[in-house]
């Protein structure tokens, strides 16, 4: 796992992650002659084109929206496999038998670079080389290389700073969306006041456990500090941690503030979280997650966003102001067919990012898909965040970190976070990361 540290480069790329929805040119694509044209144009009548990605339910229904229009420009026969959360072991055995999917879009930058040291990967600089250089800025390429050679297109972008709630039931109890961690707790007792849970942690999937700690702990010690323990530069057992952690206990650890309680949470997964806000009578108020719950909400409830359902920023705490972090999923070619390049070059085009922005629940890091096309005005809200956060912006920290330490469901920093939630036992927790990060790291 040592060439996985080569990924804390990425903490560096702000500026990419503020491109996601910036305003852009005409959204003229080009083809490989370079001629105007709004996608691939390569004939591939007769090929079929397998991807594989994590997505199900409306995100998976959006990118098929996408390889549809692909299938529709080149004659290819396009088809899906939703791997589910870990796509590691689904790949991992198809790699090893020599039947890889074409593409495949992997959600850590941790796993391009396991895939890439496994020689399971194909180099995409002849397929979408061009494409990057036109239609991402220069970090775009950073992201998709290892070892100096260009393996994925980073297709979506997420921004993951964002605090939704329901905005009927803040109506209801006569509050508004916060703006500071103390104004948070105060809102969250007037909610609980008012009859309605004011949390809904998704708690069983570890990975939302690990969004807040990172926003918290940005927020609190800035840019700098982040890095550091992101390269486990400073152990886990500093103090920082310790007073995130304690921070993170006043939404956690409180099962009378959370819906279900905190046994409940920990049996409730990411997209239960979301939807459970929009019951009638709804469970809760207020939840932890990134742009793409706007996705949930429109495709899995019968909320309407910015009706029904909305999001803050990420509150200030201690007076200091939040950052914002930032994620992605990565393109990558498993197969050396035509079709499979071809559409590797097609996700590099705004014609890609186009067809799902339109349909809401996305942002792209193309900075030639324009913003106005997002449906909705959360989706513009969420990428303008990104843009005024500059600098502040950092890329998550577990999914930079060794994967048996980062980003695998169960154990690392998910499953001790878990573990936090059922304890609130700051001290333990600190020596229990730290342990698991030393070991991860060798």
């Amino acid at each position: 796992m040592k060439e996985t540290r080569k990924w804390f480069k990425l903490l560096a790329l702000a500026s990419v992650l503020a491109l996601a929805a910036a305003a852009c040119g005409d959204g003229d694509d080009v083809t490989d002659d370079g001629d105007d044209d709004n996608g691939a144009a390569t004939d591939l009548s007769g090929e079929s084109v397998e991807v594989a990605a994590v997505w199900t339910g409306a995100e998976q229904e959006r990118f098929e929206m996408v390889l549809a229009a692909f299938a529709e420009e080149t004659g290819a026969e396009v088809s899906f496999t939703s791997t589910g959360d870990d796509i590691a072991a689904v790949l991992g055995p198809r790699v090893e038998g020599g039947d890889p999917p074409d593409v495949a879009i992997l959600p850590q930058p941790g796993l391009l670079q396991d895939f890439a040291g496994q020689d399971a990967l194909i180099s995409i600089e002849d397929s979408a080389g061009d494409e990057i250089d036109q239609f991402f800025s220069a970090g775009a390429r950073e992201v998709g290389t290892v070892d100096g050679e260009l393996y994925a297109v980073w297709f979506k972008a997420a921004q993951k700073s964002t605090v939704w709630y329901n905005v009927n039931v803040f109506n209801d109890a006569g509050v508004s969306p916060p703006t500071t961690w103390d104004e948070l707790q105060q809102v969250a007792q007037t909610v609980s006041d008012s009859g309605v849970a004011p949390y809904s942690i998704g708690g069983a999937d570890g990975w939302t456990l690990s969004d807040l700690f990172e926003n918290a702990y940005l927020t609190m010690h800035g840019g700098e500090m982040y890095d550091q323990l992101a390269k486990h530069e400073i152990p886990w057992t500093d103090q920082s941690v310790k007073d995130t952690l304690t921070v993170m206990g006043d939404v956690l650890t409180d099962g009378d503030m959370i819906a279900g309680g905190t046994s409940g949470a920990l049996q409730t997964d990411f997209t239960t979280s979301v939807t459970q806000m929009f019951t009638d009578p709804p469970e809760a108020a207020i939840t932890f997650e990134g742009s793409f719950v706007g996705g949930v909400i429109t495709g899995e409830t019968g909320a309407a966003l910015g009706t029904d359902a909305d999001f803050f920023n990420f509150p200030s705490i201690d007076g200091n102001e939040s950052g914002v972090v930032g994620g992605g999923d990565l393109a990558v070619l498993m197969r050396d067919s035509e079709g499979g390049k071809a559409l590797i070059e097609y996700l590099a085009t705004p014609a890609a990012g186009e067809v799902w922005g339109a349909e809401g629940g996305f942002i792209s890091p193309s900075s030639d898909v324009d913003p106005a096309l997002y449906p909705d005005d959360t989706d513009r809200r969420a990428a303008e965040a990104l843009v005024a956060a500059g600098d502040a912006v950092r890329y998550d920290l577990s999914d930079l970190q060794p994967s048996e330490f980062g980003a695998t469901s169960g154990q690392g920093i998910w499953g001790l976070l878990q573990e936090f939630m059922r304890t609130g036992d700051v001290d333990a927790t600190a020596e229990a990361l730290e342990d698991a990060a030393a070991n991860a790291y060798g």
